[in-house]
């Protein structure tokens, strides 16, 4: 079994990067599932303060994860502050971050025609210094989603639900490589 963890970097309940996620979950191969973290809405990082309990599920639920796949709205060309601070709380203190060796994969989805592409380039730089095993490829990099997605968030394109269990079946396989390293 492999249980993956879906983290959405959009604090929006109606994100397209949202429905992403639910699409990945229902394209993973058999003996494979995705939980979704419910919110990157944390207290803003700053080490001089106690971890919050929503910091501490966050980091519990990544540990527990066989892989952690990060749907990334881009915005100003980067990623979310919200997923940033996030980041900063899951990766500090650095030898005891969760996800110091864990398998990531880096999805996104937009309305415009970048598919997410700058911010995926910095989240993968962000996840270097976690030393976070980061999938390749496939590149999930969902341009027009406004096109694929019905208004209720559901996929209804087919090459991209294709492309989607392609993804899945390349990351749990990614998983299983890796599953010792983390």
């Amino acid at each position: 079994m492999t249980a993956l963890l879906g983290i959405c970097g959009s604090l929006r309940r109606a994100s397209i990067n949202r429905s992403l996620l639910q699409a990945i979950g229902a394209a993973l191969p058999a003996g494979a599932t995705l939980a979704i973290h419910d919110s990157v809405e944390l207290p803003l990082f700053n080490s001089d303060v106690p971890e919050s309990a929503s910091v501490t599920a966050m980091k519990q639920a990544i540990a527990t994860a066989s892989g952690v796949v990060f749907s990334v709205p881009e915005y100003n060309y980067s990623i979310p502050g919200g997923l940033k601070n996030a980041l900063d709380w899951i990766s500090s203190p650095p030898v005891r971050s969760p996800l110091r060796g864990k398998p990531v994969a880096i999805v996104g989805a937009t309305s415009g025609m970048s598919g997410t592409i700058r911010a995926q380039l910095h989240m993968r730089q962000i996840l270097l210094f976690s030393d976070s095993q980061v999938l390749a490829q496939p590149e999930i990099l969902i341009p027009r989603a406004h096109e694929r997605f019905d208004t209720a968030g559901v996929l209804t394109d087919e090459p991209t639900r294709a492309l989607l269990a392609r993804f899945g079946v390349a990351f749990v396989e990614f998983c299983g490589r890796h599953k010792n390293e983390s």
